[in-house]
């Protein structure tokens, strides 16, 4: 993670240089501000990458229990033609 003085930078070159990784603004050698690059995200994932109910969403799925793939297609395999999607 990146620094940069306030004082001593400019809103642009802290913007640019923030492409590469966050960066962290100071102010008489204090965080004030943290700037993370966004290129080339869209709206979507700006909104999904700073939303709480994702992320706690995707924690819940992550502590379900998981099927192999061999299992999955298996249960495919059984479902009637009218339960797929």
């Amino acid at each position: 993670m990146k620094t940069v003085a306030l004082e001593k930078s400019d809103l642009s070159t802290c913007v640019e240089q923030a492409q590469g990784g966050r960066l962290v603004v100071l102010r008489n050698r204090k965080p004030v501000a943290l700037i993370v690059g966004v290129e080339g995200l869209d709206r979507e994932q700006l909104e999904l990458g700073s939303s709480d109910r994702f992320w706690r969403l995707i924690e819940k799925r992550r502590k379900e229990k998981t099927i192999t793939r061999a299992e999955l297609e298996k249960r495919l395999k059984r479902a009637p033609r009218g339960r797929r999607s």
